[in-house]
């Protein structure tokens, strides 16, 4: 090597210095060097090799950032710049809030939000279509539940669209479900320009790299109503390659379309290609009814779907996922990965890292399978905490027992089910830190992680269920991507007390690139 590249290498590289380091092999260092985008050493700051830039982690902890393993970008921008309606106490709230938001738009503005839950109203009288639609000024008007699998359509948007009367999900009050749902929500949204969608998306992604994000699995629900999805999806993949955001991932959720997915930028084939529902919907598919109503809920893939969706994923060399929370919909997904495994082997299906996304309602046979077939489960702790218990939502729905058992968090990682963790952004917030807490405070004692369980499948899981095995860990060479937290004590805060606050976040790097800094 000549001088002269010696000194090049030496200005690329940057000694993150003056903190501590979260590093399973050097336990007692106080600085990292990253060139490029690799870890290259982690040490002593005394020992450290020279570098052209130097930044001062002002006694901070270095550790791995955060992956986000369950997204909806757009979405997530759109709650956090726009109208979103989660938290709030009645539908004659949500109506307030309805009229204040319609009242700045022109005359031809469209009113489309998310996030009322009824099962949280201390007045549990219903949001109707009447009501909503007086709240929007006559506009077109669509309401998506906190689910985001039903929602409450205005009259007008019923009146310009017959169309959607002929689906699956359809009834006449407004309340709209199933494919009524999604082509009422895609019909509105396909009104709002490429450009807007992703200034959106990327108010979503600078707010993720401010909690320690460094990577987010993007989930697209394509929609023939909705002909710019294609390009928002593309266009959000880019926006992950840029030097100053986090990764995006993003899997493609339509059935059989691999060839697609990957010409569209995809990582994966699936993601929330949907074997049923949701539980708040009541679309969950189960093998037992719902004990607040006479139903199995909603069905929306066979094994058969399953397994031609899987044939296809490897044919063109991806990865498989499938949203499935009911313990119905996810026997289905097994049952479809179990005709594959007939075809090409064992081996060939657990390289692959399949996922189920969501995997809440689960025995312990069916996590046993999941073993077999090294699947991961991609989960969202944060629906536990908002959901379960022996009085929330699940309880409501499912009947205390079967509430108490979703989410078995420690019996899938005991028996060595993958973990990674996710927000399903806007369903629940960003909010890595609480999904951690939520995990080693299950409502269920029996279901609880330990916290560096917990911590590790909101970290390295996400990126092991990417297929991604050099991150996640600060160790030499591996990939620099890591979080600088105001923690003053040598390791991981304890959440397990419900008084510990929750660190916050100093600076974030994605890929060697500072992508946040509180300064």
């Amino acid at each position: 090597m000549s001088l002269l590249d010696s000194t090049e290498r030496t200005s690329a590289r940057t000694l993150w210095r003056g903190g501590r380091v979260l590093s399973p092999t050097h336990p007692a260092a106080t600085a990292l060097l990253t060139d490029g985008d690799r870890i290259a050493w982690i040490g002593d700051e005394t020992d450290a090799p020279a570098a052209g830039r130097t930044v001062d982690l002002e006694g901070g902890l270095a550790a791995p950032a955060f992956v986000d393993s369950h997204v909806h970008l757009t979405g997530t921008g759109a709650a956090l710049i726009g109208l979103h309606l989660a938290g709030l106490p009645s539908a004659a709230v949500v109506l307030e809030r309805v009229d204040s938001f319609a009242a700045s738009l022109p005359a031809d503005g469209i009113v489309l939000a998310h996030g009322w839950d009824e099962t949280a109203w201390d007045d549990p009288a219903p949001l109707t279509s009447e009501a909503l639609g007086k709240a929007a000024g006559g506009r077109l008007a669509y309401l998506s539940r906190t689910c985001g699998h039903t929602g409450v359509a205005a009259p007008r948007l019923l009146a310009e669209h017959p169309e959607l009367a002929a689906l699956d999900g359809y009834d006449p009050s407004g309340l709209l479900t199933r494919a009524a749902h999604r082509a009422a929500r895609a019909t509105l949204n396909a009104a709002v320009p490429l450009s807007q969608r992703l200034a959106i998306a990327q108010a979503g992604l600078t707010h993720a790299a401010s909690l320690g994000i460094a990577a987010i699995a993007e989930m697209a629900i394509p929609n023939d109503a909705d002909p710019l999805t294609e390009a928002e999806f593309s266009g959000l993949v880019k926006l992950g390659r840029e030097p100053g955001n986090p990764a995006v991932y993003g899997w493609w959720g339509e059935l059989r379309a691999t060839e697609k997915a990957r010409d569209l930028g995809a990582h994966g084939s699936g993601g929330d290609l949907s074997a049923d529902g949701s539980l708040g919907a009541r679309t969950a598919f189960l093998r037992t009814p719902y004990a607040d109503e006479d139903t199995l809920g909603a069905q929306y893939l066979t094994a058969s779907d399953v397994a031609a969706h899987l044939r296809d994923a490897h044919r063109f060399g991806l990865s498989a996922a499938f949203h499935a929370i009911g313990d119905g919909a996810i026997a289905a997904v097994l049952d479809g990965l179990d005709r594959v495994e007939a075809e090409i082997g064992l081996d060939a299906v657990r390289h692959a890292r399949h996922r189920i996304e969501h995997a809440e309602l689960l025995d312990a046979q069916l996590i046993a399978r999941m073993v077999h077939h090294g699947v991961h489960a991609s989960v969202q702790p944060a629906f536990d905490a908002a959901w379960g218990g022996p009085d929330g939502m699940y309880a409501a729905r499912l009947g205390r027992d079967r509430a108490l058992a979703a989410n078995p968090l420690s019996r899938l990682a005991g028996v060595g089910v993958p973990l990674a963790f996710g927000s399903d952004s806007p369903v629940t917030a960003l909010d890595p830190w609480g999904g951690v807490r939520a995990a080693v405070r299950h409502w269920n004692p029996v279901s609880r992680l330990p916290m560096a369980a917990a911590f590790a499948a909101a970290t390295r899981g996400g990126w092991r269920a990417l297929g991604i095995d050099d991150s996640g860990s600060l160790v030499p060479n591996t990939r620099a991507n890591f979080t600088v937290w105001d923690l003053t004590g040598t390791g991981l805060p304890d959440l397990s007390d419900p008084d510990a606050p929750e660190p916050e976040c100093r600076l974030t790097v994605a890929e060697g690139s500072l992508v946040y800094t509180r300064a």
